[in-house]
């Protein structure tokens, strides 16, 4: 399985970080970076499944 590795940007709001994914256009957040970053793989993931805009034979990697 081939791997594509995609872009998170991460910011703090308040008492939440927000993870974004800029080359798929995804958002999500979480109380720790760790579970930002893993709820946005799993957008990530499932938006892609739906509407394929890269090749999704690729394992998904986002790094910060």
């Amino acid at each position: 399985m081939k791997t594509k590795t995609l872009t998170a940007i991460l910011h703090k709001e308040e008492d939440m970080y927000i993870a974004e994914c800029p080359e798929v256009g995804t958002v999500d957040q979480g109380e720790t970076i760790e579970e930002a970053l893993t709820n946005l793989k799993e957008a990530t993931r499932l938006y892609l499944e739906e509407c394929p805009l890269l090749d999704t034979d690729r394992k998904i990697n986002c790094h910060a």
